[in-house]
């Protein structure tokens, strides 16, 4: 049962999802490529809600059910690109931040070869702005299960 109801407090939620559209709107980073973003960091904070909503646009954007079952061994697999592994990676670093050399320098160099210093700063917030809602859904109680897609 849910704790507060996210939807009827849609209002206060206006900064979150304002981010989150702008980082899409920017055109910046692909649409696949954030779609795993939102998934991976869903996986991690195991947020059900989201993990629903993103796993089901991500299908209805065209992903495919492999890469998405495969997502949390994506170290043991040659299903992503090279700039997908280094999001994904920035992600887990980013959400997890166990260390105190999270994120590291050597994730760093990575990146940065792969993404323009803007890409990586809306990366950055698309990781923000996720883990944010991992944590609403998961203090609300939001169930999972009923979410449907926008069309795509």
């Amino acid at each position: 049962m849910n704790r507060f109801s996210v939807q009827r407090h849609y209002a206060a939620m206006r900064p979150l999802i304002d981010l989150g559209q702008n980082v899409r709107a920017a055109g910046r980073l692909e649409p696949a490529l954030i779609e795993l973003v939102l998934m991976r960091v869903s996986q991690i904070n195991g947020c059900a809600f989201c993990l629903d909503m993103h796993s089901k646009d991500a299908r209805a954007a065209g992903e495919t059910e492999q890469r998405l079952y495969v997502l949390p061994a994506w170290r043991e697999t040659t299903l992503y690109s090279e700039r997908e592994r280094v999001a994904l990676a920035w992600a887990e670093e980013l959400t997890r931040l166990d260390s105190p050399e999270a994120v590291s320098d050597a994730l760093y160099e990575r990146a940065r070869h792969v993404f323009e210093e803007i890409e990586l700063v809306d990366l950055s917030l698309l990781v923000v702005t996720i883990n944010s809602w991992n944590r609403v859904n998961i203090a609300a109680r939001t169930i999972g299960g009923s979410y449907k897609p926008a069309a795509h």
